[in-house]
């Protein structure tokens, strides 16, 4: 584990209910942080720098949970050391080095994913399992939300994780909501459809003075919408910000209703449809939902406790099950380029005036066994 800041806990978190996942060491550029992390947590594994634990035979994974313009020289360095990669969002903050990054794990043979994993959550895989019943026929258009409220104005110094660590508000507000939060939907809409084949999109900085007690070294998007074109023929609509008052949703529109989900920061959101019927020569949608059966990992319990119910570490987990099977995660690393790509594409919006043509794809991944 490369790194123990804020988001360090919630894959300990998680950790323990993933026995294929070993915990062999962590570090942290502070090496006051990492002390304090270990000590919360019970461990005795901390590495006094990456350098050792690269050069350490035991580790087969790294999980790089640094600062996002660190992730693609973490990345790298362990893959050129000849270790998997699990990284954080996103694999880098440059398409070229995201696909410098895909490109070395390809020819050394190793697994390279990315963050966030809730693509493997049970919300995700039952609606996935519904689109493939056609329960709400042949999907055309999706509205995807990805809202989080007037974050600058929030109390948000007085946010800390589990060990103490301070939300890092500095570079979450220089990195941007779009790089932070819309891979959540996106991860899904693409394992769903299918690669995109382009995207008409536009972001701003609304509020360039967040109100922070240290200057920001950057200004990002605090407020993004897309349109995004798949090849399969969906369009769908999403928008991000720190913004508009606190909205997870997205709705699926298909020829013979609607597929819903609140919330996609909890693995076991449920996932409701609203039929469609023709009435009188109109197109009626029922008031009424019904939910549609979850499907349930069989080894995972209770989900956490929090605002997020998500399993951080059930991504690492399918990564390394993937290295002892033999086969392709199903977090490729074709798949999440193709992501990076999309989220990048939207984040920088500003710098393109038309729309954005699709440079990557990948091969549309499987299912989870007990989905399917």
């Amino acid at each position: 584990m490369i790194g123990c800041g804020y988001v360090a806990d919630y894959y300990v978190q998680s950790l323990h209910r993933y026995p294929i996942l070993e915990l062999a060491a962590v570090t942290d550029t502070d090496a006051r942080r990492a002390a304090q992390f270990a000590a919360h947590h019970r461990l005795t594994c901390v590495l006094p720098s990456l350098a050792a634990v690269l050069a350490d035979p035991r580790i087969e994974l790294v999980l790089n949970l640094t600062n996002p313009d660190s992730h693609f020289e973490v990345s790298k360095m362990a893959l050129l050391a000849g270790k998997h990669v699990y990284s954080e969002k996103p694999l880098a903050m440059e398409l070229s080095k995201a696909r410098e990054l895909a490109g070395l794990a390809a020819q050394r043979g190793l697994q390279l994913a990315s963050a966030p994993g809730s693509v493997l959550g049970e919300t995700a895989q039952s609606a996935w399992k519904a689109l493939r019943e056609k329960v709400i026929g042949e999907v055309r258009l999706v509205y995807a939300e990805m809202d989080d409220g007037l974050v600058h104005r929030m109390p948000y110094r007085k946010w800390f994780s589990d060990s103490g660590k301070q939300w890092p508000y500095k570079d979450e507000f220089e990195v941007g909501c779009t790089l932070e939060h819309a891979g959540y939907y996106v991860t899904w809409l693409t394992a769903f459809f299918g690669p995109a084949r382009s995207i008409t999109a536009f972001s701003s900085c609304l509020y360039p003075d967040k109100d922070t007690d240290v200057p920001l070294d950057r200004e990002s998007p605090d407020f993004s919408v897309a349109c995004i074109h798949f090849a399969s023929g969906v369009v769908a609509r999403l928008t991000c910000s720190i913004i508009a008052p606190v909205d997870h949703g997205l709705r699926l529109f298909g020829d013979r209703g609607v597929l819903c989900i609140d919330e996609a920061w909890n693995y076991r959101a449920a996932v409701r449809v609203k039929r469609m019927f023709n009435v009188a020569r109109k197109m009626v949608v029922t008031p009424w939902s019904r939910k549609y059966p979850l499907v349930r990992c069989p080894t995972v319990g209770k989900l956490p406790r929090g605002a997020n119910k998500m399993e951080f570490s059930r991504g690492p987990a399918e990564v390394a099950a993937a290295i002892v099977e033999g086969r392709p995660s199903r977090l490729p690393s074709d798949y999440c380029l193709h992501n990076t790509e999309i989220v990048l594409a939207i984040q920088y919006a500003l710098e393109n005036s038309s729309a954005y043509q699709m440079t990557t794809t990948f091969a549309r991944i499987q299912p989870m066994p007990w989905a399917q």
